[in-house]
């Protein structure tokens, strides 16, 4: 029987990204996976929902559509699919953002690195290789903040990460559900750092393969907060929690 396979798509006004990141799924390389796709929008109040049912019609035994029937943010968007994959009994569950920023080609390379390792989740890491970051056009600010903080986190709790702000997850469903208490995560942008942060306190791996990002409109301002918000919970869940 074929190990069960969820690819998640997590959306939020980013209707007309919503087609590429799709169509970039290469079922050839995941085809000895029973897999679904589950495209799971926030209440983008856009044209969202029209695109991706029109994804559903074309392939209506692999893709589904669920409307979130209030704004769940975006850890609460993750834990409802998190939660919808449990339920149906898949071994393993890949994050992918709707905005195309991390992209699906990658999957593979994933489920093949969380075999190999047995780990609890894979990353993709932006970091690997500093110079095809910048050729992907990463904004300087934040390639610069991505290394601060990164070794700021390793510091901290004595990891060797290379990317610790990565959107791209593969999780191993059984290991999680056993381990972590997701209502102790925030349901806000800072999910995957929380999460980040319980699995190494429970020595359950993270592995990371190398992958390269798409960037656009980038805001400033949005990532300074953020950053902060990384380098207090960084610094208070490890020593105050």
């Amino acid at each position: 029987m074929k190990e069960k396979l969820l690819i998640f798509i997590i959306t939020y006004k980013a209707s007309y990204r919503l087609n590429n990141v799709y169509k970039k799924i290469d079922w050839r390389k995941i085809k000895k996976y029973n897999v679904k796709i589950l495209i799971s929008d926030d209440i983008s109040g856009d044209d969202t929902e029209i695109i991706a049912k029109k994804i559903v019609k074309k392939n209506k035994k692999k893709v589904f559509f669920k409307l979130n029937k209030y704004n769940l943010h975006y850890g609460g968007n993750i834990k409802s699919c998190i939660n919808y994959a449990s339920k149906n009994k898949f071994k393993y569950a890949a994050m992918i953002h709707g905005d195309n920023q991390y992209s699906p080609i990658y999957i593979p390379a994933m489920l093949n690195k969380i075999k190999k390792d047995n780990s609890t989740c894979v990353c993709g890491s932006k970091m690997y290789n500093i110079r095809k970051a910048l050729k992907a056009k990463m904004p300087l600010y934040k390639l610069i903040g991505n290394i601060v903080l990164t070794k700021i986190f390793n510091f901290v709790f004595k990891t060797k990460f290379s990317d610790c702000h990565t959107g791209l997850w593969l999780y191993n469903l059984r290991k999680l559900n056993k381990n972590i208490n997701f209502k102790k995560i925030s349901n806000g942008y800072n999910f995957d750092n929380q999460l980040r942060i319980e699995l190494v306190k429970k020595k359950l791996s993270i592995s990371e393969i190398p992958i390269i990002a798409t960037y656009s409109d980038e805001r400033s301002s949005v990532h300074l907060f953020y950053a902060i918000k990384f380098l207090f919970e960084t610094i208070y869940r490890k020593y105050f929690n």
